[in-house]
């Protein structure tokens, strides 16, 4: 099939290369000029596993091609995906819907006489699709177009596995003829084990909410629970076994640690409740959790406090890790973005790595440096703090590196064992713990 991806961000980018590894003839169209260059040169411009070589492999049989040219590809195209970006707007907490309209006053202009399937996979709130075909079947014969809802579920870090393995493809039509293609569109997939689901189009835009809200539940109440822990002597991480292994509740997201961040779960949770509040609908827990989740780095920034004695001007703090998870670039609403300018504010001189590279957000802040390499981050640390859960941090042999005698390590992901710390004569502390 010929498909048309509309904006080459985190979703347009990577479904639109998995599509065309399933054998289908994709083009991937975004405005920004620069960005489409790159992708013809291969240059990839999010950090994802696996990615760059599928961009390769896919450009080079034919099958993946990157264009500017809008018109042109949506003309020749049987179904296209609206990617755009839908952040959380300014000083609001509703998802600003701007470019998903944008995109879709151009679709109806350049659709003259074939059929075509516009299908909404940025995450949008419940009714958008009923916008959409307001928009596009104004001067328009309703026999041009179908509307559909087609969420993504692919997490950050693991998308390609995510996309290729998914759990479930939910397909928002009641159109026979579209979910006949769609389902052929998917037929690989389901071929692999995948739940297909076709519900209604209003049904599919809340699922896609509804899951992250219920994730973001889930990690904000092991959180709170670990705090619990830390008061009574317990570990978190019994609790979550515990837990998780009762089949109604199960193990995933269960793992304490910082505040959610990333570009799904803060601005979904907030566009929920105020899709919630338009129906006058009090979404009263998804509510709390959003509260608890931003208290959750001002508690941790009060632990560094605690560990530290309050004596943080001129410590040497090293954070490994900065992006809100393992495996991507993403810094969106990540806990170092408010805790490294806090603990720099009071005099801390910070050194920090991050695998992903240097971040630009903390080039302009007084004492704060990115160190290339574990070693050098860490080297003069009287504060090791663990961010993010990067597999290259699992194995550092601390003493052999840090020169300091009295150092402390603060592990915010539980990756070391506190046993094995405290009999190497480490000062740790942990989440939870």
């Amino acid at each position: 099939m010929k498909l048309c991806m509309i904006g080459t961000g985190y979703v347009g980018l990577v479904s639109g290369v998995c599509f065309a590894d399933l054998g289908n003839e994709v083009v991937c169209v975004d405005k920004d000029l620069n960005k489409i260059e790159k992708l013809k040169k291969g240059i990839i411009p999010i950090y994802e596993p696996g990615l760059e070589e599928l961009v390769k492999k896919n450009q080079k049989n034919g099958r993946l091609r990157f264009s500017s040219n809008l018109k042109d590809c949506i003309i020749k195209s049987d179904i296209i995906f609206i990617c755009v970006g839908t952040p959380t707007k300014k000083n609001g907490r509703d998802a600003d819907l701007t470019q998903v309209f944008n995109v879709t006053k151009k679709i109806r202009s350049y659709i003259k006489s074939k059929f075509k399937i516009v299908i909404t996979k940025s995450t949008v709130p419940v009714t958008t699709g009923d916008q959409i075909e307001k928009i596009l079947f104004k001067n328009k014969s309703k026999k041009l177009f179908s509307v559909v809802s087609n969420p993504e579920f692919l997490r950050e870090g693991e998308a390609i596995r995510d996309f290729i393995y998914p759990d479930r493809i939910v397909i928002g039509t009641s159109n026979d003829k579209t979910n006949k293609i769609l389902k052929n569109l998917y037929s690989p997939l389901i071929s692999k084990g995948a739940k297909y689901i076709n519900t209604t189009r209003r049904a599919s835009e809340l699922i896609k909410y509804a899951s992250n809200a219920f994730l973001a539940t889930k990690i904000t109440f092991i959180n709170e629970i670990a705090n619990l822990c830390e008061k009574t002597n317990i570990n978190v991480e019994d609790i979550s076994i515990g837990m998780g292994l009762d089949k109604r509740i199960g193990g995933r997201f269960l793992r304490s640690g910082p505040a959610y961040g990333g570009s799904c779960f803060p601005k979904d949770t907030k566009s929920i409740v105020t899709t919630a509040d338009k129906f006058k609908v009090n979404l009263s827990l998804i509510k709390t959790v959003i509260k608890s989740n931003k208290k959750r780095t001002l508690l941790l920034l009060n632990k560094v406090n605690e560990i530290l004695k309050g004596k943080i001007k001129n410590k040497n703090i090293c954070f490994l890790g900065v992006t809100f998870k393992a495996n991507t670039d993403d810094m969106r609403d990540s806990s170092s973005l408010i805790m490294i300018p806090s603990l720099a504010k009071k005099g801390a001189k910070i050194n920090y790595y991050d695998p992903s590279g240097e971040k630009n957000f903390f080039k302009k802040i007084k004492n704060v440096i990115f160190s290339k390499n574990i070693k050098s981050a860490i080297r003069n640390s009287d504060l090791v703090i663990i961010h993010t859960e990067w597999n290259d941090f699992k194995s550092i042999n601390f003493k052999s590196l840090i020169k300091k005698k009295n150092f402390v390590i603060y592990d915010m992901r539980n990756i070391y064992s506190s046993l094995k710390m405290k009999k190497d004569k480490i000062k740790y502390f942990g989440i939870g713990r």
